[in-house]
């Protein structure tokens, strides 16, 4: 059975262009959660633990909807820009703060998708179980193939490419291969296309991209998709 799981990477506006900002937290993301829920899809929120120390509201919200929570880091910085002791206490607090709303945390997402393989001791120490810090568009996907107790799940595409027109878009995401991981972002439900920023993180946001994510959730339906969480992404594909 084909296999779908589509993540919202809950993080400050576009960073590191609009990092001060939070109006996808504020305002996107209670918009494509409604969206989801109105189509009965689940999500997998990775959420930064200084969002979820600020926005206590809009963590207990995609907990009570029965989203997964799960940590993408604490601060938003890149891994592997990191010495090793702040990405272990990156790690940790992220994994201390949203555990502390009462959910078992166990998915983990670095941002920008940028996690070197050293670090993966470090997130089973803290008892997480999968990991979904790698892409398949990314070289370093191809490079890293450590040995790890970890179930390592990757990003099947960019966020952007939800966005594209659909004689672009459809046939792309027909190809890709199952477990099909999709993430989004809640600023990309925001209408940034006036901000000063690259045109990839810029068009098709606002309105249209809640369409766009409906418009791609249609397409994976039609194909008999059974559409999971990160957590449930572990267990083997029934034949």
């Amino acid at each position: 059975m084909l296999r779908v799981s589509l993540g919202i990477d809950v993080e400050p506006d576009c960073p590191p262009y609009l990092a001060t900002q939070y109006r996808g937290v504020t305002d996107g993301l209670p918009r494509i959660l409604d969206a989801l829920d109105g189509v009965g899809i689940p999500t997998t929120c990775f959420c930064t633990g200084e969002v979820a120390e600020r926005f206590p509201d809009r963590v207990h919200d995609l907990i009570a909807r029965g989203h997964e929570l799960a940590s993408h880091g604490h601060t938003h910085r890149a891994f592997d820009s990191l010495p090793a002791a702040e990405a272990r206490n990156e790690i940790a607090t992220s994994a201390r703060v949203l555990r502390s709303f009462g959910q078992p945390v166990t998915s983990f997402r670095a941002p920008y998708l940028r996690f070197p393989d050293r670090y993966l001791a470090v997130l089973q120490e803290h008892d997480f179980v999968v990991d979904s810090s790698q892409a398949k568009y990314k070289p370093a996907y191809y490079r890293s193939k450590p040995s790890s107790a970890l179930t390592r799940i990757p990003a099947s595409i960019t966020s952007s490419v939800l966005r594209l027109p659909r004689w672009v878009r459809d046939p792309w995401l027909a190809a890709l291969e199952s477990p099909v991981v999709l993430f989004v972002h809640p600023w990309e439900f925001v209408d940034l296309s006036r901000e000063r920023l690259r045109l990839d993180c810029r068009f098709g946001t606002g309105t249209r991209a809640i369409q766009s994510v409906l418009d791609v959730v249609a397409l994976f339906a039609e194909r008999g998709a059974a559409f999971l969480r990160m957590n449930q992404l572990q267990a083997p594909a029934a034949a």
